[in-house]
């Protein structure tokens, strides 16, 4: 799949997402990487392996939709990451491998030092093969609360998609339909 498919997959969601604002953030491509703010690697290696691919690092093209739903405070996104004939799927096999081990992390981020730990659920039907874990960010006694983050990470083809939906305070979750949806775009995009 090239950058122009994955923009039009994105684009087709303008207006179609339930409880959004209508003209939203639409699709982009990442920061180039002199731009990006780096931070360093996070202590277990397994656990930055999933930070990694659930990015989109190392794909071939990437770009991401975030979603600001009305009434909600935290938004959520979506990362296409396309990658070459049959690498997708030997990313996918490291995702799971990384996600056997990897149930908790210290890092550095946005609002600084902070420590997470990962849960799996139960994934959904979609795509190719999917895996879906949440992660607790806890942020520190001067935060409003600890930072929920559901991951749902879909390879269709030779394409990852992870969509994120983050809460503070609370579980997060991304709706099913919207999933469904843009796993279908990615399928029928690579059809062509």
């Amino acid at each position: 799949m090239d950058e122009v498919a994955a923009m039009e997959l994105g684009a087709h969601l303008d207006g179609e997402v339930a409880g959004a604002y209508e003209d939203g953030v639409p699709v982009q491509d990442p920061l180039p990487k002199e731009k990006q703010r780096s931070f360093p690697p996070v202590s277990d290696p397994s656990c930055q392996t999933v930070l990694d691919i659930r990015d989109g690092e190392g794909a071939s093209t990437v770009v991401e939709q975030v979603f600001n739903w009305k009434g909600d405070l935290c938004s959520g996104n979506s990362t296409l990451a396309a990658y070459e004939d049959g690498k997708a799927e030997q990313v996918f096999t490291q995702l799971e491998q990384a996600l056997k081990t990897c149930r908790a992390y210290e890092g550095t981020g946005w609002v600084g030092k902070f420590k997470a730990t990962l849960t799996m659920e139960e994934p959904p039907g979609a795509g190719d093969e999917a895996v879906r874990f949440h992660e607790t960010s806890h942020m520190g006694s001067d935060q409003p609360g600890d930072r929920h983050d559901q991951f749902t990470v879909v390879r269709a083809g030779n394409v990852i998609v992870t969509f994120e939906k983050l809460n503070v305070g609370g579980r997060a979750s991304f709706p099913g339909d919207l999933i469904d949806r843009q796993v279908g775009r990615v399928q029928n995009a690579q059809r062509r």
